[in-house]
């Protein structure tokens, strides 16, 4: 049976393009020890109540008779989508189709409406809702209100971007919660000053030496893998945008020996890049062209972005040293976490030889990036950065509820070969806020039943 299992995988793995890239994902606590009881007390209840109240927003929604969705055609034209080889299936969708069906192996997908893989992504949710409620305009205030302070309460602030932050204060607000920036509203600009001018500092010292016999591995590998960064959304194939991708990639590498760049962490560039050009544009994100910024702004967002990525990546390098153990870990702990919750799908998964690492490991490397549109993952990062742990701990539970979201798909599929294409092409095209609310819902309530039971991970 091993040999059968080896060789069906290793032919599966040979037809399948992209299915086994090498992404790093990184969690960050961005607490202190000294704050961690509190920031624990803090998200217990505000994560609870707010997980509680999307649930029961989502089952009055679905009490009531579905309206036929807008065709196509309805749609206004700014609202455009980026073709993926996972649409290309879901595209098949009847556009007269009015009424929601299960979905089934990825044959099929209610209609929903077009929405940009970039663009207005914090506002803007895959059921259509309006832009800007009465209940967001009150959201932003109070967001305002907070940033505006002498001393921003961190607590608070992480207390209301749980549930997402807005579009318009996300770039000050994830500043703050990576700990790139302090709360002492004075100290900011100088702050920032400061450490732009750091970051030039280190391109001036390092960046010619990309060419040299001990560093060309590193650069040639980067240079590789920027091409491949988010290939089908016009932003990152810019030289420019490039140019700035290799700087940050490469300086970050040279600066980490430990572990040096690692194939996907290019990945974990783009929400910071993208939610820091926002700050800038107010058109579609993912068809600006960046030659039209000042020389002085893209400085500012490379080095934001770059030190944002390190705050992240430095909480988590374990997943990136010689045989990645936190990715290990981390899988080991997903697979041994499912077997508790889900018993059906573990046993599915077993019965066909389906490893977890096989689809998992890119789970855990690429923080789900691969897995998602980029406009959710800015949304999941919203949650990430306001949780203790939120990239390593938390993340966790969000990739068990991401699996069991999809439990009918897989236990519809029976064949080794049907399951890991369904694993690594789930159809979330068309996700936005409101799925991943649900998501982070159901992760928050799998985190407090099992996170702090002791056998939890023991059968």
């Amino acid at each position: 049976m091993k040999s059968k299992k080896a060789s069906s995988f290793h032919e599966f793995a040979r037809s399948t393009s992209d299915a086994w890239d090498i992404g790093d994902d990184e969690d960050e606590d961005f607490s202190s020890s000294s704050s961690s009881s509190s920031l624990q007390t803090l998200n217990s209840k505000v994560a609870k109540a707010t997980a509680a109240q999307v649930l029961e927003n989502h089952s009055k929604l679905r009490a009531k008779p579905e309206r036929c969705q807008p065709a196509l055609g309805d749609l206004p034209t700014n609202c455009k989508v980026i073709k993926s080889s996972s649409e290309a299936q879901l595209s098949r969708t009847s556009e007269e189709a009015c009424v929601r069906s299960p979905l089934q192996k990825q044959q099929s997908l209610p209609l929903r409406p077009v929405i940009p893989l970039v663009a207005r992504i914090s506002d803007q949710n895959a059921s259509g809702a309006p832009p800007m409620t009465v209940r967001e305009k009150t959201r932003l205030e109070k967001f305002r209100q907070l940033l505006s302070s002498h001393n921003t309460d961190l607590d608070e602030l992480r207390k209301c971007s749980w549930p997402g932050v807005p579009r318009e204060v996300r770039p000050v607000t994830w500043r703050l919660l990576s700990g790139y920036l302090p709360a002492n509203s004075e100290r900011r600009k100088l702050t920032l000053q400061r450490k732009r001018e750091e970051y030039f500092g280190f391109i001036q010292q390092y960046y010619d030496s990309r060419n040299e016999e001990h560093h060309q591995d590193t650069y040639r590998q980067i240079h590789i893998d920027i091409p491949r960064t988010n290939p089908l959304i016009p932003l990152f194939q810019q030289p420019l945008v490039q140019e700035i991708f290799e700087r940050i990639l490469f300086i970050w590498a040279i600066r980490h020996p430990a572990s040096g760049y690692v194939q996907g962490i290019n990945d974990l560039v783009t929400p910071f890049f993208v939610v820091f050009l926002s700050e800038h544009v107010e058109e579609d994100v993912e068809n600006f062209d960046v030659t039209n910024l000042s020389q002085d702004v893209l400085r500012s967002i490379e080095a934001d972005s770059f030190w944002c990525m390190s705050k992240l990546l430095d909480g988590i390098q374990d997943n990136y040293t010689f045989a990645q153990p936190g990715i290990q870990k981390k899988v080991k702990a997903l697979e041994e976490l499912v077997s508790r919750i889900d018993e059906q799908v573990h046993n599915h998964f077993r019965k066909y030889e389906v490893e977890y690492l096989q689809f998992a490991f890119r789970w855990m490397n690429n923080l789900l990036m691969r897995e998602l549109p980029l406009r959710c993952t800015i949304r999941l990062w919203d949650t990430y950065q306001s949780e203790p742990e939120g990239f390593s701990h938390f993340h966790l539970y969000v990739c068990a509820a991401f699996l069991i979201k999809w439990r009918k798909e897989i236990l519809d599929e029976e064949d080794f070969q049907g399951l890991l294409m369904l694993l690594q092409n789930l159809p979330t095209i068309h996700w936005g806020n409101e799925e991943i609310g649900l998501l982070l819902a159901e992760a928050y309530r799998l985190k407090y039943m099992f996170a702090d039971a002791p056998n939890h991970y023991r059968r």
